[in-house]
């Protein structure tokens, strides 16, 4: 099955033991660590140009954070088949279209990123 992000599901190979996923999470996170150690040290330099761009390389990392919190939120919804999936309130539908008059999104782009069926968007 296909996931929000359009890449077949993975799973972790069976014989990858504790220690190796572990292991994983530590390299993650020693690769944050430095990141962050190389963005600090620009957000405190004396050249504007330098404080921008650690702004802008911090906004895009939380703005990549955040897309992928919601991919792992919208995987479960996205294996209920349409009929069987919770109904949104009046408040939240109308919510959806402004969000797609906003964004400028046809009925079937809006209805793929919101788990509805384009009829339920176009009427």
């Amino acid at each position: 099955m296909a996931t929000i992000r359009g890449v077949s599901d993975l799973s972790l190979p069976r014989s990858w033991s504790e220690r190796v996923r572990s292991a994983v999470l530590h390299a993650i996170s020693l690769a944050r660590f430095a990141v962050t150690h190389g963005r600090a040290h620009a957000a405190g330099s004396r050249k504007a140009r330098f404080r921008q761009q650690a702004e802008i390389d911090r906004l895009r990392q939380e703005v990549a954070l955040l897309i992928e919190d919601l991919c792992i939120k919208d995987a479960p919804m996205a294996r209920i088949p349409a009929p069987r999936r919770p109904h949104y309130p009046p408040v939240d539908r109308l919510a959806i279209l402004e969000l797609r008059a906003a964004r400028g999104c046809t009925v079937a782009v809006t209805a793929d990123r919101l788990f509805v069926t384009a009829a339920t968007i176009a009427s």
